[in-house]
């Protein structure tokens, strides 16, 4: 035990300081932890020598990842993305199963057994590693988020019925496939079922106590992985049922926060097993089909998706977002490559030619979220091909396009802004990246366009010549920047409102030209202050002022609002 402890101690400290590091240079986390692994695995320093333990912590952390990702799927925030999740999702996952077989294939090199495994792992992204990635930028909620949650939903699907399949594999009647697959998914019915009456009480008496919740929701992933476990499946799979079997539950929120850390406590001994079970011996003959699937993965994967999303009606950037989410190799594909090596059915080489194109197409894949934007004006004209003005975008627009004000996100501080907006009678838009929101504005008939206030084309298509003023509540210190250059260019007279969640970066905007630098955080005690003011010449106040809180409050929670720390929303 005391070697457990040391080991898995020397694996968070060095992950830690090459994260750090890495950190400071501004770069994204995920390449620390396999560095780490290579440097204190079996084939780097060999500190760690006992790398089964390490490995089963890792594959704790992916169910406590998928079990969260379960928790914040509400499917009916799906349902706008249903087509291009259910049969978008299945075209990529043919197609790009096709493209695999067909470059395992050319090489010659595989038999024909792993050439299904090389289409399965090609075919499959990564959930973890997306939402780790899309949640971080808290763009979850956005059109492009919730394609690419229905995408990987769809695909997990799809590796639960391979997994059924595979395990399956070695009957030689098909028969028995058959039936294997139907008693998988009837099990899995039947727990929907039952948890669907017994799970609402046992959670209704559980809340009354923290504690007693947060030890029922573990209980939960435990006993749905353990099952998945004894029916022959990896325990993601049960972590992530489980996740969804309790995500409509009024607690699901206060559940995710309190298991978060122990997810990323897991998945990043993960990310550091990758790097730990990396081999490079014996390879020669491999190294061509890699070098070809890695290109594949990072370069055609994304054409792929890009443009089975255009087929269905998107426009260039949404299309372009959620592809450059998706060119990786999935845990999944992983375990499909664990099975298939403990059932003889692949070789060594295979698997570690499968480790080697997780970390290296998961690696890239932090590099792309990170600048995404910049590859995005790099390529905006060569991709203009897969441009479909408007489509299933979201926009109202009225009075010509002249607007007194522009305001950039709508949810909390953009709520309040525009109720003053209402009483002052201006003519004004608001751009914003939630189509929920987008949606509840047209109803309303409220000016509005979705989008990102950093895609120049959005830009172009507002009046910033006629504006007045500009408000932009989105924190994001590169966008608002972007904005404020813009913005001068457009109209060197407009006003412009940005919002900054610290001191360093309010500074920096006002130092490039911003009129006013909203902060949150500060802007609770100023009301505050105003309004103790006002109470303390007219105690009536304090009534009026208690009731109209109480009608923004309610008016608010009907809307979702909720602190920004509690959910995965848009900071908007």
């Amino acid at each position: 035990m005391d070697q457990i402890f040391l080991e898995i101690g020397v694996v968070i400290i060095v992950a830690t300081f090459f994260a750090y590091l890495l950190k400071l240079l501004r770069q994204p986390m995920i390449p620390a932890y396999i560095i780490t692994g290579l440097l204190i695995g079996p084939f780097g320093l060999k500190i760690v020598s006992n790398q089964s333990v390490i490995s089963n912590f890792a594959e704790i952390g992916v169910a406590f990842l998928l079990f969260v990702v379960g928790l914040e799927l509400d499917l009916k925030r799906l349902k706008d993305i249903g087509l291009v999740a259910t049969v978008g999702g299945a075209i990529q996952i043919v197609v790009l199963f096709g493209f695999g077989y067909l470059i395992g294939a050319i090489s010659g090199v595989f038999t024909k057994t792993e050439l299904l495994y090389i289409g399965l792992f090609v075919a499959f992204s990564s959930t973890m590693v997306v939402v780790k990635l899309l949640g971080d930028k808290k763009v979850l909620d956005t059109l492009h988020g919730r394609i690419v949650l229905g995408i990987l939903l769809m695909e997990d699907l799809v590796a639960i019925v391979a997994l059924s399949i595979i395990n399956a594999f070695g009957a030689q009647s098909l028969l028995l496939m058959f039936a294997s697959i139907c008693y998988t998914i009837g099990i899995f019915a039947g727990l929907f079922l039952v948890t669907a009456f017994i799970f609402p009480p046992i959670f209704r008496f559980a809340a009354r106590s923290q504690e007693l919740l947060f030890l029922v929701a573990l209980a939960t992933c435990f006993l749905f992985s353990i099952i998945a476990g004894v029916i022959g499946f990896s325990i993601a799979i049960g972590g992530f049922i489980a996740g969804v079997t309790i995500a409509n539950l009024p607690y699901n929120l206060e559940i995710i926060g309190r298991v978060k850390p122990l997810r990323d406590f897991f998945s990043t001994l993960f990310f550091v097993s990758l790097g730990m079970g990396l081999s490079l011996s014996g390879m020669g003959n491999i190294i061509l089909p890699l070098i070809v699937l890695i290109i594949f993965i990072i370069l055609l994967k994304p054409l792929v998706t890009m443009a089975i999303c255009s087929v269905f009606g998107y426009t260039k950037r949404t299309c372009f977002l959620t592809a450059i989410s998706l060119p990786q190799i999935s845990e999944f594909g992983l375990i499909l490559v664990s099975q298939g090596a403990l059932a003889g059915q692949i070789s060594h080489n295979l698997a570690t030619m499968a480790v080697l194109l997780a970390i290296v197409t998961m690696t890239i894949t932090s590099y792309f979220s990170k600048f995404e934007n910049q590859i995005y004006g790099l390529l905006s004209k060569p991709l203009s091909i897969f441009d479909k003005p408007h489509g299933k975008e979201f926009e109202y627009t009225s009075d010509n396009r002249k607007y007194d004000v522009i305001l950039i996100g709508y949810d909390r501080i953009g709520f309040s802004i525009a109720k003053t907006m209402k009483k002052l009678r201006k003519r004004w838009i608001v751009v914003d990246f939630n189509p929920d929101i987008i949606k509840r504005l047209i109803r309303e008939k409220v000016n509005c366009i979705y989008g990102d206030i950093s895609d120049i084309e959005v830009f172009e298509r507002l009046n910033f010549g006629n504006a007045r003023i500009v408000i932009s509540t989105m924190p994001d210190l590169r966008d608002n920047l972007l904005l404020l250059q813009r913005c001068r260019h457009a109209n060197p007279k407009i006003t412009v409102f940005v919002t900054s969640n610290n001191l360093e970066d309010a500074l920096k905007l006002y130092e490039q030209g911003a009129d006013y630098v909203i902060m949150p955080h500060f802007l609770g005690g100023d009301h505050a202050s105003l309004i103790l003011e006002e109470i303390s010449k007219n105690r009536k106040q304090v009534v009026a002022r208690k009731l109209a809180h109480i009608e923004e409050l309610k008016a608010r929670q009907s809307l979702g609002h909720s602190h920004p720390l509690g959910n995965n929303k848009n900071e908007h």
